[in-house]
């Protein structure tokens, strides 16, 4: 069985930066039928890649990665995994194609927004008639549906701060700065930037244990989309992680939006949040109240 016929168009590849993701795309697509070409990107993927055809291209080596794409044949891309940082101007070895647009797409590299620049490599990518398809497309299990995960779902209280740590997500992605916030009592206490979910929850921890947040409230962690995200890059991700991380910042679960963020180790995050007393639920910012009622 092959994802839709696609490998006609071209053999597949996945460019990896950090966490799970890219492993758990790697084998949906061999499950598939697919044999995926991993592109580990330097200084970023964390994952053994033996077993598969792999290279390793430094961020902002597109010559490398064309190259790559050309001898195997490639016509279809997945990008996937977290990338910590973006690449010194010295790093950045564009193609002819590319020099033709400079200084614009070197400048957006540099120095855009994170949905601006992922935009930005989608359009360089398929200028050269590959396809970017998402991960979500390749692994469609992951992806988070609309209500509890596990055995709790959340209260009257925790549904107030899921819609208003939401609400501050949503403005907060429309500034291409996050994907995530924090509600305790009604009041957002952290908006995720540059240092990601887990850092901004090891903030939430140490507030409470400097006494700015009330022991006695727990509050909720939200995840979405970005209004203007392209959703076949960095969708919002959870994983078991997640879970400690929100259990060590005293809240009272997670919310993550349904059909447009993924949850890696499906079964370990039930089990993570079951085993925690946490909720772990997916929302519609297209239902009424999110879908919570």
């Amino acid at each position: 069985m092959t994802l839709s016929g696609d490998t006609a168009a071209g053999r597949l590849a996945i460019i990896a930066g950090g966490g799970l993701l890219p492993s758990y795309v790697a084998e949906a697509a061999r499950a598939a039928g697919e044999n995926p070409v991993i592109v580990a990107l330097k200084d970023e993927s964390d994952r053994r890649w033996e077993g598969y055809d792999h290279a390793v291209v430094g961020i902002g080596d597109f010559a490398a990665l064309d190259g790559l794409f050309n001898r195997y044949g490639v016509g279809r891309v997945v990008m996937s995994g977290s990338v910590r940082r973006r690449p010194e101007w010295r790093e950045v070895r564009p193609t002819l194609r590319i020099l033709m647009k400079v200084p614009a797409a070197i400048r957006t590299l540099l120095s855009g927004g994170d949905d601006t620049v992922l935009q930005m490599v989608i359009r360089l990518i398929e200028g050269n008639g590959r396809r970017v398809v998402g991960a979500h497309e390749i692994a469609p299990d992951l992806l988070a549906a609309v209500g509890p995960l596990g055995a709790l779902a959340p209260g009257e209280e925790d549904r107030r701060d899921i819609a208003r740590a939401a609400e501050a997500a949503e403005m907060l992605g429309r500034l291409d700065v996050g994907q995530g916030a924090v509600s305790i009592g009604g009041r957002v206490v952290a908006m995720e930037g540059l240092e990601g979910t887990d850092e901004m929850l090891e903030r939430v921890t140490g507030l409470r244990a400097a006494g700015r947040i009330s022991p006695r409230r727990r509050g909720a962690l939200v995840k979405i989309c970005k209004p203007q995200q392209d959703i076949r890059a960095d969708l919002p991700a959870i994983g078991a992680s997640t879970v400690f991380n929100a259990k060590k910042a005293g809240l009272a679960g997670i919310a993550v939006e349904a059909g447009r963020s993924l949850v890696l180790d499906r079964a370990g995050v039930i089990r993570a949040a079951d085993e925690a007393g946490l909720f772990v639920c997916g929302i519609d910012r297209g239902l009424p109240a999110w879908g919570l009622e």
